[in-house]
């Protein structure tokens, strides 16, 4: 039984008002709630368990591809333009259009320590693809450019600041992303540009609450300690362009950016499997995470 009464809803109702339409369908002041795809996926993430059948990364592609269809283009390129003249860095990164779309062969030579290594060590033993999204797109644009780099510099991120791969490895680069990205643009770019990250905080934080609190002290602390690295970043992490640093030692990298507070290796690994349902392994009859 409900303990909230009339009157609780009454006191948040107050100054509610009450409209009609001739409207067959669902509709809305917001484009977003008014599309009933965005509508069930979002419902559908946020609601679900991180289950043994279903990725916590699933649907990902899809509601970003969405969120990207209502856009107001015209008004985003104009943004691009806008913040290039006010962003020196941001311009040169765009004029460069200097991709990280690195393969295993060309920096399988890199010295222990140097960033060319550490990329080399993930693409030969990560089993990640560092190209994983806007496949076969074609970069003619400064906004394709920023599409498909974004793509390929998010592994590299991780591999930077220290928080890796894992559930509370994601939480903590969200939250450096977002401290960096409001310091740095004008707020409708940063919000444009943090569009699904904003979308991937808030379906996490809410299956956290709902089904896995045992994670959400680490989660909070993962938080913290991105949003402080954040908030050091001499520029966004994304327009870094990473082939200028290949032999360059990543604590270096470290301090030539502000990236600091990274935590020692392994330590948010466990945070993966307690963040989704447990599979059982057919092969051997034991509970494995989900991958």
């Amino acid at each position: 039984m409900s303990n909230v009464s009339q009157a609780d809803i009454d006191y948040y109702h107050n100054g509610m008002r009450t409209f009609t339409t001739e409207s067959s369908v669902l509709i809305s002041s917001s484009k977003y709630l008014n599309h009933a795809g965005l509508r069930a996926l979002i419902a559908q993430e946020m609601l679900r368990r991180n289950g043994a059948d279903l990725p916590n990364t699933a649907f990902i592609p899809q509601v970003a591809a969405i969120l990207h269809e209502m856009e107001d283009m015209p008004g985003i390129i104009r943004l691009f333009e806008e913040e290039k003249q006010r962003l020196p860095e941001f311009k040169r990164w765009l004029d460069r259009r200097v991709t990280s779309d690195f393969k295993a062969d060309e920096v399988k030579d890199y010295p222990p320590g140097t960033l060319g290594h550490v990329i080399h060590d993930f693409l030969a033993n990560s089993g990640y693809d560092i190209d994983h999204f806007f496949q076969g797109m074609k970069i003619d644009s400064d906004y394709t450019f920023y599409l498909k780099e974004r793509v390929f510099t998010h592994d590299i991120e991780h591999m930077i600041t220290g928080f890796e791969t894992n559930f509370c490895g994601e939480v903590a680069l969200l939250a450096a992303n977002a401290r960096s990205l409001f310091r740095y643009f004008r707020p409708e770019l940063a919000a444009f540009i943090n569009r699904v990250g904003t979308y991937l905080k808030a379906k996490t934080t809410m299956k956290m609450g709902l089904y896995y609190p045992q994670v959400i002290p680490e989660m909070l602390e993962a938080e913290d300690i991105g949003a402080a690295q954040g908030k050091n970043w001499k520029v966004p992490l994304m327009i870094v362009c990473w082939r200028d640093h290949l032999d360059w030692k990543v604590e270096d990298i470290r301090e030539e950016y502000g990236i600091t507070g990274a935590p020692p290796a392994g330590h948010w690994a466990w945070t993966t499997d307690a963040s989704q349902d447990a599979r059982s392994d057919p092969a051997h009859g034991v509970a494995m995470a989900a991958e």
